[in-house]
Order: C-alpha cells, then sequence, then structure tokens
C-alpha cells in the first residue's frame, strides 16, 4: 500500500475514533495517539528521512493536511465535549428551589456556664456585684484569713494541690508551700474586704480545685459561687430570706428550704441549707434517698475573727457569706444522677440543654 493510501485511512480511523470520544479524557487520548511526540502521524513526519526523493513532497503534503484536519476535528469535538461536561456539572450541582431548607443547627452555652449566669443573675438583681479573684492563691486567703490557721482541723476537710516551683520544692510536695490552687472562692472574699470600701455586696464565681475523685457526686475541678454581704445591721434572718429567695427563683416558686445547723470555720453560727425534692416533690424518692429534701449550699454569718483580720470593725459591721456548687445546682434542677455528665462532652447528653 502507498504511504499516501496509508496516512488516508489513518485519517478517516483518527476522525472516527475523534466522534466516537465520549469525553474530554477520551478525546485527549486520541490527540496523544495520534499527533502527539510519539503519535502514529508524527511518526511518518519523523521517517521523512527513509521517503523516496520524488515522493517526499507528495507525502509531505498528504502529511499536513491529514494533521490539519485532525487538529480541526479535534478542536470542534473538544468544544461540542467541554459544552456537554459543564451542562451535566450545573444540572448535578443545581438547587432545587422548591425543596423545604435545612435549618442549620445552632449551639448554646454550656449547661455549666448556663446556670452559673442565671445564679449571678438572680444575685445581680438584688443590687450584687460580681467579683473575681486568682485561681492560683496564697495560703492566707484561702485558709488563715478565712479563720483557718495552720494547725486548724477544717484544713483536713478539703484536700489541696500545692504548686510546686520548677526546683521541684520538696516542701511543696509534702503540702507545706503557701502557694496552691484555690479550693473554695472564698478567698475572693478577703480580697474584697481589704480593697473595697463598705458595705460590701458581692458574688464570686469561678473555678476551684480539691483532692477528689471523680465519682456521682465529686469532682477534682468544679465551678463554685460565693456570696459575701457586709453592713451594718446584718442578721441570720437576711441570710435566710436572701437564700430561700434564691432558691425559689432558680428551683421554682413551690419549692421549700430549710436550714440545718453546720460548721464551717470563716462562718458562725453556720448552716447547711436544703432544698425539697423536685422529682416527689418531699414525698421521698431515690433522687433523694428517702429524705425529700437535696443539699445544696453551705452559709453562715462572717466569723468576727475574719472581719478583724480583713480591717473592719465586727462591732460595727456584720455579715453573711455563702458557697454553691454550680454543677451540683445543674444536676439538682435538671436532675441529672451524675455530675461527671457535665464534663464528658457527649453531644447526646449536652444537647438536651
Amino acid at each position: 500500500m502507498a504511504i499516501t493510501d496509508e496516512l488516508a485511512a489513518l485519517r478517516e480511523q483518527t476522525l472516527s475514533a475523534i466522534e466516537e470520544a465520549v469525553d474530554t479524557a477520551a478525546l485527549d487520548a486520541v490527540r496523544v495517539a495520534v499527533i502527539g511526540k510519539s503519535g502514529t502521524l508524527t511518526g511518518y513526519l519523523r521517517n521523512m528521512g527513509q521517503v523516496a526523493k520524488e515522493q517526499r513532497a507528495e507525502v509531505g503534503k498528504a502529511v499536513n493536511e491529514a494533521r490539519k484536519v485532525v487538529e480541526e476535528a479535534l478542536e470542534a469535538r473538544k468544544a461540542t465535549l467541554a459544552a456537554a461536561e459543564l451542562a451535566a456539572s450545573i444540572d448535578a450541582a443545581a438547587v432545587d428551589i422548591t425543596l423545604p431548607g435545612r435549618t442549620q443547627q445552632l449551639g448554646t452555652r454550656h449547661l455549666i456556664n448556663r446556670v452559673s449566669e442565671e445564679i449571678c443573675d438572680v444575685f445581680l438583681g438584688l443590687g450584687y456585684t460580681v467579683a473575681e479573684g486568682p485561681e492560683v492563691e496564697t495560703d492566707y486567703y484561702n485558709f488563715t484569713a478565712l479563720n483557718a490557721p495552720a494547725d486548724h482541723p477544717s484544713r483536713s476537710m478539703q484536700d489541696t494541690f500545692y504548686v510546686v516551683d520548677r526546683s521541684g520544692d520538696e516542701a511543696a510536695v509534702r503540702g507545706e508551700s503557701d502557694v496552691l490552687l484555690r479550693t473554695q472562692t472564698s478567698g475572693v472574699q478577703v480580697h474584697c474586704m481589704e480593697d473595697q470600701e463598705l458595705p460590701i455586696y458581692i458574688v464570686a464565681p469561678g473555678k476551684v480545685f480539691r483532692r477528689d475523685v471523680a465519682d456521682p457526686s465529686h469532682l477534682p475541678q468544679f465551678t463554685q459561687i460565693e456570696g459575701l454581704v457586709v453592713d451594718k445591721g446584718i442578721t441570720f434572718g437576711d441570710l435566710k430570706g436572701t437564700l430561700d429567695y434564691f432558691c425559689k427563683a432558680v428551683f421554682g416558686p413551690e419549692r421549700k428550704t430549710r436550714f440545718r445547723a453546720h460548721y464551717f470555720p470563716f462562718t458562725e453560727p453556720s448552716a447547711e441549707v436544703d432544698v425539697s425534692c423536685g422529682v416527689c416533690h418531699g414525698e421521698g424518692c431515690r433522687m433523694c434517698k428517702g429524705t425529700g429534701w437535696l443539699e445544696i449550699l453551705g452559709c453562715g454569718m462572717v466569723d468576727p475573727n475574719v472581719l478583724e483580720m480583713s480591717g473592719i470593725d465586727p462591732e460595727v459591721y456584720s455579715g453573711f457569706a455563702f458557697g454553691v456548687g454550680v454543677e451540683r445546682v445543674a444536676c439538682l434542677k435538671y436532675n441529672v444522677p451524675d455530675l461527671r455528665y457535665l464534663l464528658q462532652g457527649d453531644m447526646r447528653f449536652l444537647r438536651q440543654f
């Protein structure tokens, strides 16, 4: 077969392959196979030296014409396939505006933060202000200034994280350091009594740390809100009225409160406050262990020694203080059986609130 006949046959085969290409990828494969660097048609140009001299002009002309026809066919088919692919892509990505929309899920405040803010809002409504203090505290503000000297037995009530310096101070390891992670936000009260003008009406929310093993009713880190009032003429009746109002504001107007005598080193007299069970309404159930009551906080009248150490005359001023655990209030309010649920990050649980 003459070379020109071979070129004519190759051209027809290539044009047929171009028409049969179903997408731009298949079309590009045809292009590479025919007019690429190693393509069949390109091979004829590379082998022109082997063609007889009297046939070179004719063969060269036939190769160039075939290449031109193939390139034009490739461009035309490419434009057709690209338009089809674009249309298909647009159809696949099209939005049916008649379909109902999807509601975007919105985030919410964590239950601990929400309850903490709710408690603070109750007292802000009574004219209190919010005070803050350091989480790394000195022994003096965490214990001594709150009527708990170094040999006081009340220190054993709260296992403490002492801060060890970089040299690995053995005194700190033994618990003899004077720097620690606060076990209560009561130290904020001492700072306020030293720095603020009287009268004082504050609540102090914040994280506290104790060497407790996490279980359904204990956490090594939790959120506490301490309250302090120092003014002239403050009585235990003011304390009872304030906390009764607080319990009804948080748990509902139908809830009852009771005060039980207790001991705290920085208040005298001291009491623990219970609220009637919201599950059985005081009848007795598993939630309240059959008593009809749930313990929520500790409180008392500020000990005169605490006032004196902060430079306040106990003969002129008196006051009361209280402390409430936010996680405990959250669990009691929403009937959560385990404090650890609040910190596990399980979205199935958190989405309920």
